[in-house]
């Protein structure tokens, strides 16, 4: 019997990147044409540099001053259908804006959203949170945000969570000291991983009262995924964490 195929998988992809498991959708229905044309006329022009492997197999670090000047920086990690970004972006115009989201059908409601907008300050990478923290400058980001993320719900699948140390280890590098961390969730159990899982990675909650967590920000505008919540009868908690 041959040995020639490994027991184990190898530990990098031929591009030398490590070996992520990605569990999440990358393509949805179809497109419409107005938002194939955002993709092929705008995506590119938005990139905030070369994040993947393919692009960047020596891992430079990303030139954020040539983006953004000496503005401070903002993370949003899976922003859905781009309402939240486009929405803080257009309040915020003195900062700037990386968002992360692999769903391609997301990608382009963004696109559609940021050209009605017409915001300035916004980059996009169409791809895993993951390979930006790879390339991110240490202590770079003044804010992050993590809404309604992919829920997993059932046992076998928490790990698959983005609130796991395997995320929020770099994330928390990526961070500057006081660094704010926004995370939106309507799922219960979610809310106890979250509580459970950042603050070991040196993050402490700010809430003052059982209220803190029901009450959405000052600057909240209410998603698509907010509002499926709502007609469904699950609660939205809203958690700040601060960098220690």
């Amino acid at each position: 019997m041959s040995n020639d195929s490994p027991k184990h998988p190898p530990a990098h992809h031929p591009s030398g990147a490590p070996w992520r498991n990605f569990y999440g959708r990358f393509k949805g229905k179809g497109l419409r044409p107005s938002q194939e044309g955002y993709l092929e006329q705008d995506l590119a022009a938005l990139s905030p540099g070369a994040v993947s492997w393919e692009e960047n197999p020596e891992r430079h670090a990303l030139d954020l001053p040539a983006l953004f000047g000496d503005r401070d920086i903002w993370l949003e990690i899976g922003f859905g259908g781009g309402e939240h970004m486009v929405h803080q972006a257009a309040q915020n115009p003195e900062v700037g804006f990386i968002g992360c989201e692999p769903y391609i059908n997301g990608v382009a409601m963004l696109l559609g959203k940021i050209r009605k907008a017409k915001t300035d300050n916004i980059r996009i990478h169409a791809g895993d949170a993951r390979d930006m923290f790879d390339v991110l400058p240490d202590a770079s980001l003044a804010r992050a945000f993590l809404l309604y993320p992919d829920p997993w719900p059932k046992k076998r699948h928490h790990r698959r969570r983005f609130v796991t140390q395997e995320h929020l280890v770099p994330l928390a590098a990526k961070l500057k000291q006081g660094a704010i961390f926004r995370v939106a969730t309507d799922i219960e159990d979610y809310v106890r991983q979250t509580l459970e899982e950042v603050p070991r990675a040196g993050f402490e909650w700010l809430a003052e009262s059982a209220e803190d967590w029901r009450t959405p920000w000052d600057d909240w505008i209410s998603t698509r995924y907010e509002q499926k919540a709502h007609r469904e009868g699950r609660t939205p908690h809203y958690l700040t964490f601060r960098k220690l």
